[in-house]
Order: structure tokens, then sequence, then C-alpha cells
């Protein structure tokens, strides 16, 4: 039988990581050097202090989530997590904050259909037991929220913690904060739980009786 769970996950930055991807795409664009740390907070960081910072940041998310992504890879451990639910029969969501296009260089990319082609290629339709119809894209954080509510989520891994903030998470979803380069500091409207990896991740869902 499945365990009474429909857990809820992010997509970018929590379960696919992009820093390599944003550090190689970043040097091939000429907008760090190559001693900038890989963290893709860092390389953000460093672009936006560049004449024009805002503008090169957000034409290089394009590149990465648009015809870069599938050189894009998952977080390390979130097969076996994904595995694991699978074989439990746990139902996953994948509920993103993703607009649909956007341009490059004059070009309309599909930000929605790269992502699904790089689920697709990373097994998640064939390997794990989720269908295109699990993954569900938002226009806003709000509504990201309100699926969330929507589906029923019992719990939600994001690397966000504004996400959970929010006076409109529902309040019966478990906030679980994914956060593989240190939790944010301080704020009292902070989640509970903070994991460091998908190894993590695991050992509280399947070591734990009761998560």
């Amino acid at each position: 039988m499945p365990l009474p769970f429909v857990i809820g996950i992010d997509l970018d930055n929590t379960l696919v990581c992009y820093d390599r991807l944003f550090h190689l795409a970043a040097r091939e664009e000429g907008l760090i050097e190559p001693s900038v740390p890989g963290n893709k907070e860092q390389i953000k960081q460093a672009i936006r202090l560049l004449p024009d910072g805002e503008r090169l940041w957000t034409r290089l998310q394009v590149i990465v989530y648009g015809p870069r992504i599938q050189a894009a890879t998952l977080f390390d451990g979130a097969d076996v997590f994904l595995r694991h639910c699978a074989g439990f029969r746990i139902p996953l969501k994948i509920v993103s904050h993703k607009t649909r296009f956007a341009l490059l260089d004059g070009r309309r990319v599909d930000l929605r259909q790269s992502a699904l082609e790089l689920l697709e290629a990373k097994g998640l339709f064939s390997d794990f037991g989720l269908s295109r119809d699990d993954v569900f894209f938002e226009c806003t954080r709000a509504e990201k929220i309100q699926r969330i509510g929507a589906l029923g989520c019992t719990h939600f891994i994001d690397d966000l913690a504004q996400v959970f903030t929010r006076d409109d998470f529902p309040p019966e979803t478990r906030k679980l904060l994914f956060a593989p380069h240190g939790a944010p500091l301080g704020g009292s409207g902070a989640p509970p739980l903070t994991f460091a990896s998908w190894r993590e991740l695991e050992r509280y869902f399947f070591d734990d009786p009761r998560p």
C-alpha cells in the first residue's frame, strides 16, 4: 500500500542542479573569471556587479534554462530518492514557478518545453514513475503555492525559504527546505526542517516512520 504522503518538489535548483552549467556558460559568455566560485548565487552576485548586470544575468538564465539545459544534472542522490518513492508508490508532484517563453537574441525560447525535455532525458517519465501530468508550471509564486495546496501535498521540498514564509502557503503542508549551500541566516518564518542533501531527505522519509 502507498504511504499516506503526496510529496511536492520544486524543480530548478532543488531537483535539478545548474551550478556547473551556470559557471561554464558564464565563462563562455565572458561574464566571470574561472576563479569565481561555482555556486549559482555567487555567480549571480558577480554578474550583477557588472555594467548592465541585471540584463546580463537575465540573459544568462535564459541560456541555461533554455538551449543549454540538457547539460544540467539531477542533484546527487535525487535519483535514489525518486526510486524509493516509486517503490513505495508515493505520489510525487513537481511544481515549478516558471514562465513559458523568454526572448534570447530575438528568438522566443519555450522554457517549459526545455524543462520537460530535460526531465524526460533524465528518465523521470520512464524510470521513476512520474508522467508529464505530474509536472506543473506556474507563472507566479502565488499560483505555485495555490497549486501546492490544490494537489494536497503533505510535504513540499524547495530551495527558496521565501516560498515557505508567505502567508498563503498551505498550513497543512510540511515545509522542507533544501539548502545544499547552507541554510539562510535568521528569519522568524524560516521552515523548521532544513536538509543539505537528497540523502538527508531520503533518510528523513524512509528511516523515520513518521516524517
